[in-house]
């Protein structure tokens, strides 16, 4: 039987990487990257993938420092999360994951260290998240 999906946000400057779950929570995949500039546009189609996929939770990037410590970039996080949260409500659980590394990790999984303008290192950053998360959870 499966349950609600997962999905995993990279929130970058820039854009916006997205992945998600198999209906069994136990693999993530790339989905989309969407631009981070218009932030109603942002949380407007997050809402409709969460209720197109059948999303029941979403974990957002929090991108510590090296030290553990929160920053301006995680502030930010923080912030996005919250108005994630609202404009989601309830029914859907919005959580902060720590992603430290995910970006330099999606880069050696693809090969390359340079900002791809299509949003794929967004996307393969989200999944790095998401799987991390999805692995953990596994191994409660």
């Amino acid at each position: 039987m499966s349950q609600s999906r997962v999905m995993g946000i990279d929130h970058g400057k820039k854009r916006v990487g997205l992945a998600l779950s198999d209906p069994n929570c136990k693999h993530a995949f790339p989905l989309e990257a969407v631009a981070a500039k218009d932030r109603f546009k942002l949380l407007s189609r997050l809402q409709e993938l969460v209720t197109e996929h059948g999303v029941g939770e979403v974990v957002v990037g929090l991108p510590l420092t090296m030290m553990g410590e929160v920053g301006p970039q995680a502030q930010k996080a923080q912030e996005f999360a919250e108005r994630l949260r609202r404009k989601l409500g309830e029914g859907v659980s919005v959580e902060l994951w720590d992603e430290r590394l995910s970006s330099a990790q999606a880069d050696r999984g693809r090969g390359a260290a340079v900002d791809s303008k299509d949003g794929t290192r967004d996307m393969m950053a989200a999944v790095v998240i998401l799987q991390s998360f999805l692995d953990r959870k596994a191994n409660r």
